[in-house]
This record gives structure tokens, sequence and C-alpha cells, in this order.
């Protein structure tokens, strides 16, 4: 069962600015469906202050770290990021969810 890697997300992150963020296309598009803004992804990777959860995943390539991240916003409202870190920070997707998703995150993670 995966640990949550939080602290350690949150640590990696300092190193990047809003240059080094990039969106995926797939990321973009979801942004365009759903209510979820490229503003708000940024800020939330930039300041991660309502990161809840990160999630280490097997990442494809060498020297690539993979998170998926669940940004809480109350109990029913979180933003869910799919990132991919190396020299960039790379956004695969995004979404929300809107219903209790601490203990789906729970069900998945080593609290």
């Amino acid at each position: 069962m995966p640990e949550n890697c939080k602290e350690y997300l949150i640590e990696k992150l300092k190193g990047y600015t809003k240059d080094d963020i990039i969106m995926s296309t797939h990321a973009i598009r979801q942004t365009m469906i759903r209510p979820v803004t490229i503003e708000n992804i940024i800020e939330n990777l930039l300041d991660p202050k309502r990161l809840s959860y990160a999630l280490k995943e097997p990442a494809e390539r060498a020297g690539e770290e993979k998170f998926v991240c669940y940004f809480g916003y109350s109990r029913r409202l979180c933003h869910c990021y799919v990132i991919v870190i190396n020299a960039k920070v790379l956004v695969v997707t995004a979404y929300i969810i809107n219903r209790r998703w601490q203990k789906e995150v729970e069900k998945h993670a080593k609290l």
C-alpha cells in the first residue's frame, strides 16, 4: 500500500517556478470541460497549502517521479492532479472530485 508522500512532494515543488509547469494536451482539454482552471492548477502546485495527499506511482522513464495529488477544498470538494516531475513539472491530467473523497484516498494510501 503506498504511503502519503505529501511532505516529500511539497519540498520537491519548492524548486519550481510558474515557467517550469507544463500542461499536457489532455490536461488543457480537461480544464475546458471541467470546473478547474489552469491558474488553479499552477497556484496549487506553486503554493501547495491545500495538498492533503500525494501518492507516488511508478514512472514510465528513469529519472522521473509520478504523483497523484489531492488538493482538499472541503470534505466534499477536491482537485486531483496527476503530475510527472523531472526537470519540469508535467501536469498529465486534472479533475475534480465532488464527493467524500478522503475515504477514496485512504483506501489506496497508508497514512
